[in-house]
């Protein structure tokens, strides 16, 4: 999926990595909230699209399974995130089962020679 989005636009890419603090405003209790859409200028709602696409992009990529884990995410850094944890779950999983299957095929192969 990684070449797939740079494929597209290497912008919604940046959007990924760079985590943007999505148009992320610090009142002054040091609590972090959205800019209210009132307050943006040019380059928020730029900000704010390209975070829009990139989740289209994600989202349509998906299966509603997947979709679910990720559908509650406002930024594309977080879901991307979110699939990150997912998939090396499944990985590691997965190649710990092709290890275990491994060594019973050697297992097997060894007792069958003797």
């Amino acid at each position: 999926m990684t070449i797939f989005i740079q494929a597209l636009d290497f912008k919604l890419w940046n959007v990924i990595i760079s985590g943007h603090d999505l148009l992320a405003i610090t009142s002054n209790d040091g609590v972090r909230s959205f800019k209210p859409r009132q307050m943006f200028n040019n380059d928020d709602r730029r900000k704010f699209q390209l975070n829009a696409k990139t989740k289209h992009v994600i989202i349509c990529a998906l299966n509603s399974n997947k979709f679910n884990r990720i559908s509650y995410c406002s930024t594309t850094k977080e879901m991307w995130d979110r699939l990150e944890v997912t998939y090396e779950g499944i990985n590691l999983v997965n190649d710990a089962k092709i290890n275990m299957l491994t060594r019973k095929y050697e297992m097997f192969s060894i007792v069958m020679h003797c």
